[in-house]
């Protein structure tokens, strides 16, 4: 299988990107790509969405074509534009329409990020018609074999400032995530983390007593990501608090008092 990122340049993809399933998330994937249904994947940060997606596409056997979208992006940024040369211009498909073309799976990360307008584009490639117009070149692109849509965000904290509109959500079968359960999550931190059982189990202990602090002011709460980022560093040779201090409790708050609370909560975890 290849894999394209958003900048266009093709590599061979890894064996198997390692992803646990906790439910029917697998299966009810396969079906929707199968009968051409859009899929949104709704949930925390650095909870699973991104490696999820990287592992259905290896499972399909399909290309997968990553976008992270920001307040910038454009819909000429997802369809393509003109460019000038020196002997006149010529027409570069963006990303959206590569995937189109290719019968890739196309994975916008942090959807609702994008503008309204932007995000509109993305309607007659999630009906029956599965066509994406372009207008600059009059172009309609009918979508191959095996293209997907596939967008991600994450609710809690987009919520309150962007939302889809119920026009775009009515038009994606929506996967909910979360963060693993207690015993899987630590298989999940030893296998990336490369950490002993000991040491995952007590990782994600502190992880779920952090997960509590969200009632006193933290915005973000640990990800099974930055859990598996104390591995690496205590697998490294960092010592356990340094590790814990570095990778879960700086990134999270800046706020004196919160952050003290969480160094208490690794200090009494790892005694």
């Amino acid at each position: 299988m290849t894999a394209i990122a958003d900048s266009g340049v093709a590599s061979e993809a890894p064996a198997e990107p390692y992803y646990l399933p906790t439910g029917d998330e697998v299966r009810i994937f396969e079906q929707c790509h199968a009968r051409h249904l859009a899929v949104m994947l709704k949930g925390p940060t650095g909870c699973g969405k991104t490696r999820f997606v990287e592992h259905m596409a290896w499972r399909l056997r399909r290309p997968l074509i990553t976008v992270s979208c920001h307040d910038d992006l454009t819909a000429s940024d997802l369809i393509g534009r003109f460019l000038i040369r020196h002997d006149g211009t010529q027409w570069q498909d963006g990303p959206l329409t590569r995937a189109v073309r290719q019968g890739a799976i196309c994975y916008l990360d942090e959807v609702v990020e994008a503008r309204q307008d932007t995000v509109v584009v993305l309607h007659p490639l999630t009906d029956y018609r599965r066509l994406l117009p372009i207008d600059k070149t009059g172009e309609h692109v009918e979508a191959a074999p095996g293209f997907q849509l596939v967008v991600s965000y994450n609710p809690g904290y987009q919520r309150m400032l962007k939302d889809l509109k119920p026009s775009t959500r009515q038009r994606f079968v929506a996967l909910d995530f979360d963060f693993p359960p207690a015993e899987r999550e630590r298989a999940i931190v030893e296998r990336e983390g490369g950490a002993d059982h000991a040491t995952a189990h007590a990782l994600v202990s502190l992880g779920n007593r952090l997960r509590a602090l969200q009632d006193r002011g933290l915005a973000e709460v640990p990800s099974t990501r930055l859990l598996i980022a104390s591995a690496r560093l205590i697998a490294s040779g960092i010592p356990v608090r340094q590790a814990c201090y570095a990778a879960l409790v700086s990134p999270l708050s800046d706020d004196a008092s919160l952050a003290g609370a969480m160094r208490d909560l690794v200090d009494a975890t790892f005694v």
